[in-house]
C-alpha cells in the first residue's frame, strides 16, 4: 500500500493485496453509514450444518463516542473475530452464509464487500459481493451461496496444523469509498 492514505484505498487496492493487511485501513469512524451487523450464519451447504452463528443482542446500544481514539489493542479485539471450525471445513464444496444487517439514516448506493483469505501470507480465496442500493433506516438480508476453493491435502494438513494462521480480511465500500474494514481469524479443530 506504500504511502497510500485510507481515503485512497479503492476495491481495485484491496484486490490487488498480495498478502493480509497489517494495519486497518480505515477509522472505524468510516462508518458513516450506520452499518450495524445484526444476525451472521455459516453453513455447509450441502448438509445444511450450521458452523457458525452469531446474533446481536437486540437491547444492546453503541455508543459510537466510545470508539473513537482506543487503545489499538482494543481496537483490534473490537475488529476481529476469531472462529473455529472442524477440520472438514476445509473439504467442503460449497458454504452458504447469511448476513442481516441494519442501515442508518441515510442511503447507501453501491454496497460492496470484498473478502480475501490467506494462509500466512498465500491468499487462498477472494471474494467479491455487491449488494446494490440499501434505503435509509432499513434492515437488509444477503444470502450467498459459492464454491470453496479446493485445497491440497499438505494445505490442509498445514491449516489444521497451526491455529490462527488462516486469516482473512473483509473490506466494505459505499460507491467505491471504504467505510469499514474487518479482520478474522480461523483455526481448525474438532474441540
Amino acid at each position: 500500500m506504500g504511502g497510500q492514505t485510507w481515503e485512497e484505498v479503492t476495491p481495485e487496492t484491496v484486490l490487488d493485496l498480495e498478502g493480509p493487511a497489517t494495519r486497518f485501513l480505515c477509522p472505524l469512524s468510516e462508518n458513516t453509514y450506520g452499518i450495524d451487523f445484526i444476525d451472521f450464519e455459516i453453513k455447509d451447504y450441502d448438509s445444511g450444518r450450521s458452523l457458525f452463528r452469531v446474533q446481536k443482542d437486540p437491547d444492546a446500544q453503541t455508543d459510537v463516542s466510545l470508539l473513537e481514539d482506543l487503545d489499538p489493542d482494543v481496537e483490534n479485539t473490537l475488529r476481529t473475530i476469531r472462529y473455529s471450525f472442524p477440520p472438514e471445513f476445509l473439504r467442503y464444496k460449497t458454504v452458504r452464509t447469511s448476513l442481516v444487517f441494519g442501515v442508518g439514516p441515510q442511503e447507501m448506493p453501491n454496497f460492496r464487500m470484498i473478502e480475501r483469505h490467506y494462509f500466512r501470507d498465500t491468499l487462498i480465496r477472494s471474494y467479491d459481493f455487491t449488494f446494490g442500493f440499501c434505503i435509509p433506516n432499513s434492515v437488509n438480508s444477503w444470502e450467498a451461496i459459492y464454491p470453496v476453493p479446493e485445497l491440497t491435502d499438505e494445505r490442509i494438513d498445514a491449516m489444521v496444523a497451526n491455529d490462527y494462521e488462516t486469516t482473512s480480511d473483509s473490506f466494505y465500500f459505499v460507491d467505491n469509498k471504504l467505510v469499514m474494514h474487518n479482520k478474522a481469524e480461523y483455526k481448525y479443530s474438532d474441540g
